[in-house]
């Protein structure tokens, strides 16, 4: 899988972890880690779109995720 559509990516960084704390113009997701360090990611508010494969690759790094994680959680395992 090379990319995602921003509803599917949604979904998968609710299911690792990340809640909403702003929408406005783009959507901004957190999550806390053990030691204390906070990522954020930012998503458009576009639903059924792809979004582009580099963007893509950043979104996951944000939110540090590799590919194999994000197939998973997206699974729902």
């Amino acid at each position: 899988m090379a990319t995602a559509t921003y509803r599917e990516f949604r979904v998968v960084i609710q299911r690792a972890g990340l809640r909403r704390v702003r929408s406005k113009k783009h959507e901004t997701w957190e999550k806390t880690l053990p030691t204390g360090e906070i990522l954020l990611v930012r998503l458009s508010h576009r639903t059924a779109r792809d979004i582009p494969t580099p963007l893509f690759h950043q979104m996951l790094k944000q939110a540090r995720l590799t590919q194999a994680e994000f197939l998973a959680l997206l699974r729902g395992q």
